[in-house]
């Protein structure tokens, strides 16, 4: 959830998603908190590439020589939130798996 392009409420469903499926609550905030402030850069520059795979010949490349203004983020948003959504979810999975890889591997019998 620290990936899905819903800043401000990435937490709240977290944790509502945890009591849902009834999982780890202090896992959940701890895993749900990627979108730090060293991470955000990254997470929205893969955001991005990811949805131009998605938008395939109407995909933007950002110029960062022209600067960031607020019609250059319009332009992109659509491109940005199916991107976040597609890397948050390849994310979930990837991160999901290898977790599950470990704990059959490391789980005591």
């Amino acid at each position: 959830m620290g990936i899905v392009p819903l800043w401000g409420f990435q937490l709240a469903i977290a944790i509502a998603l945890s009591i849902v499926f009834r999982l780890n609550k202090a896992l959940v905030i701890i895993a749900a908190n990627i979108s730090i402030p060293p991470m955000i850069p990254l997470i929205l520059f893969l955001s991005h590439r990811t949805g131009a795979i998605w938008m395939g010949d109407q995909a933007k490349m950002i110029s960062f020589t022209d600067g960031i203004t607020l019609e250059v983020v319009h332009n992109n948003f659509i491109q940005y939130v199916v991107g976040g959504t597609t890397l948050s979810i390849l994310a979930g999975l990837g991160f999901g798996l290898v977790t599950f890889i470990l704990l059959k591997i490391f789980r005591k019998r």
